[in-house]
């Protein structure tokens, strides 16, 4: 029993997989040979590259570009206007933000190619994580990550270079 919400919009793959009790609006699109587990919620205009994994309880508030060979773990939680490179890996419940304290829409975390983000993290709005970057797990980012840079903490600061 599938019991999905798929809407007629939305540009599926081909080989795309699809799990049960999903959500998918309008303006979606899942490349081809993506995984999409159960109970994901993906709004309007949420772009899904090629080969990706998007794991049960993943949820996108729309807008956001998930680039090809990505995995998103369980019940993370993209914000809208995030955008994820090529290659990343989002460990289980992260989760992004969109706005700033004045709740302005700023726009997600954008992360470059191959970057790892360890479980718990949170990503402030409108930062930058560049390419082969490492974020510890329950980190709080809230500042702009050079490439091949390791960062973790609360608040994130710099650990080494790669």
């Amino acid at each position: 029993m599938s019991m999905n919400v798929i809407s007629d919009k939305a540009i599926i793959g081909k080989n795309v997989q699809i799990g049960s009790f999903c959500v998918i609006d309008e303006g979606v699109e899942i490349g081809d040979n993506t995984v999409i587990k159960s109970y994901v919620e993906l709004r309007s205009g949420t772009k899904i590259g090629k080969n990706c994994y998007i794991d049960s309880r993943v949820s996108s508030s729309g807008n956001c570009v998930i680039g090809d060979n990505v995995i998103v773990r369980y019940d993370s939680i993209l914000a809208r206007g995030v955008k994820i490179g090529d290659g990343t890996y989002i460990c289980p419940k992260v989760m992004t933000n969109n706005l700033n304290t004045e709740k302005e829409q700023i726009g997600g975390a954008h992360m470059g190619t191959n970057v790892f983000v360890g479980t718990g993290c949170v990503l402030q709005h409108g930062i930058e994580i560049g390419d082969n970057s490492v974020l510890g797990a329950l980190s709080f980012v809230n500042k702009n990550v050079p490439s091949n840079e390791v960062w973790f903490g609360n608040p994130a600061v710099f650990k080494k270079k790669l």
